[in-house]
């Protein structure tokens, strides 16, 4: 098991994230030059004025009246990447109250989000644990940290509790559904997950393995990963791009089962252009994560590329449309266009 860490342990790896995100705001010359470029900034300002200004009273946001808890994890973690946290910066109040708010939401059995309204309340879940991990490795309030620091190990516990017996997580926890799993939701559970150990939650090992034997499980001849352990069918590139991403994030970079990943994902990700796969927006919040972590010339020709992109799809009111929601769509793109800042220690190389 990852072994639980003591009180100065965790202090201690508290403080050695926080100097991580200091550092890594300082970007590279080039990088430095790309993020002053006054087009992403105004981009990338405009987007962050429209998810500030859509936030409710009660602190959350939604996609057409669904999945509250999914959609604010995503706008917080937006609004994080700004460099906002909750005492500090221009989004302070706004990420204050989605923290209220998805700490509100969590239950006695551990899971963030609401079982009842929400058929799908696994991603809710999985985005919350990294959101609040990454406001946890800067809140600054002694009596606030306590209360993320139980709302974490509890969310943990429900997510050890919800894998399926092949590894992955389904829409909902394996006994609600039956044990079926598959990959998106996966990949959401291993990423929020990776965020609380960081911050210093305890997560067991055996969990993080089964999930990544999972990923192996579910990889085909071609490289790519199926949707399912149960359906394995053909491969698909928005899973293959989150799994690359999740077995960075569990520490797995020189698995051997990186390069032939990263193979698939090269020969059908490169064309920004080509929707024909769908889930177009996922696919390149985690692949933009992969090409982040590669770095060099690879990184800055893929992120002119899609920042070229995003920028000419943006609406005049700084929003981008999606199938799923506007809010949706414009906390993954500002996600995206705000990588190399590096404020987040779950995005970091």
């Amino acid at each position: 098991m990852f072994h639980g860490i003591t009180r100065r342990r965790a202090m201690s790896q508290m403080a050695a994230i926080t100097a991580a995100a200091v550092a890594g705001d300082r970007l590279s010359s080039s990088a430095q030059a790309r993020w002053n470029d006054p087009e992403v900034r105004k981009s990338v300002d405009r987007g962050l004025e429209w998810v500030a200004g859509t936030q409710s009273r009660l602190g959350h946001w939604t996609a057409t009246g669904q999945y509250p808890a999914a959609m604010t994890a995503l706008a917080g973690v937006a609004l994080l990447s700004e460099g906002s946290t909750t005492t500090q910066g221009k989004y302070a109040e706004n990420v204050r109250r989605a923290v209220d708010f998805l700490v509100s939401r969590s239950r006695a059995n551990g899971l963030i989000g609401d079982p009842v309204r929400d058929n799908r309340y696994t991603y809710g879940h999985g985005f919350s644990m990294l959101f609040l991990s990454q406001v946890l490795g800067e809140e600054e309030d002694v009596v606030r940290r306590e209360e993320l620091i139980k709302v974490l190990a509890k969310a943990v516990e429900f997510s050890g509790e919800a894998q399926t017996p092949s590894g992955g997580w389904g829409y909902v926890s394996s006994k609600d559904g039956n044990g079926f799993d598959e990959g998106s939701t996966t990949i959401t559970q291993v990423q929020g997950l990776r965020g609380c150990r960081n911050a210093g939650i305890p997560v067991p090992a055996e969990v993080i393995d089964r999930a990544i034997k999972y990923i192996q499980d579910c990889t085909l001849p071609d490289g790519g990963v199926a949707y399912s352990s149960q359906n394995r069918g053909s491969s698909r590139p928005a899973i293959t791009a989150a799994a690359i991403a999740c077995l960075f994030n569990a520490g797995q970079e020189d698995s051997q089962y990186v390069p032939k990943l990263l193979e698939y994902c090269k020969k059908n990700l490169s064309n920004l252009r080509d929707a024909r796969f769908g889930h177009w927006h996922y696919t390149y919040y985690y692949y933009s994560q992969v090409m982040f972590r590669q770095g060099g010339e690879l990184w800055e020709t893929f992120r002119d590329q899609i920042n070229e992109k995003l920028l000419r799809e943006q609406s005049s009111d700084g929003s981008w449309q999606g199938n799923i929601g506007p809010i949706y769509v414009t906390a993954i793109n500002l996600t995206i266009l705000q990588l190399e800042k590096g404020c987040l220690p779950i995005y970091q190389r």
